[in-house]
């Protein structure tokens, strides 16, 4: 393994222009792991266009994790989604996977939701993958029942049927602050 054991070495920080293609390439790692429970159409789905990443940096809704070298090691994308900082994207390079920086960046986003005095944390993801709704579970966030979906995340879990995500597998969660 070349990342780092201790990831209290790791450092979050708001993302700067230059990290962004940084951000595809991490993407682009983390979605290996989804080859290995058969779900390849997950890791052949092409990374977030810069333009998307940019706009998120504009928002101030892009974070990283830097090693030590203040190289990125994972990223987390987030919006506004009715009251609620909304996790779009956490993604975290393969070989540094497993270490707790996913965690302490929600943690992060936690923090920063709070701060700018929203309700809650959601996102949308697979149901049934280990590293998807059963690890959010374990992170504070419960599912939530669609008959409490507003119309944005409505209109969110829409847009991934479109995309191609079943909508069976998927869960939308929040974590209250």
């Amino acid at each position: 393994m070349s990342g780092s054991d201790d990831n209290a070495s790791v450092a979050i920080r708001p993302a700067q222009e230059s990290d962004l293609q940084a951000c595809r390439v991490i993407e682009d790692s983390a979605g290996e792991i989804f080859i290995e429970i058969g779900m390849t159409e997950i890791n052949d789905d092409p990374p977030r266009n810069l333009e998307d990443l940019r706009a998120a940096l504009d928002r101030e809704d892009l974070w990283v994790a830097c090693d030590a070298n203040d190289v990125p090691v994972a990223f987390a994308l987030a919006n506004t989604i009715e009251c609620s900082l909304h996790v779009a994207e956490i993604d975290v390079l393969r070989h540094w996977q497993r270490q707790g920086i996913g965690r302490r960046l929600i943690d992060h986003l936690a923090v920063t939701a709070a701060t700018r005095g929203m309700e809650a944390l959601t996102l949308t993801t697979f149901r049934d993958v280990p590293w998807n709704a059963p690890y959010y579970e374990r992170l504070g966030f419960a599912v939530l029942p669609e008959a409490q979906w507003g119309p944005e995340l409505t209109a969110l879990v829409t847009a991934e049927e479109h995309h191609g995500l079943d909508r069976r597998s998927r869960v939308v969660m929040r974590r209250p602050l």
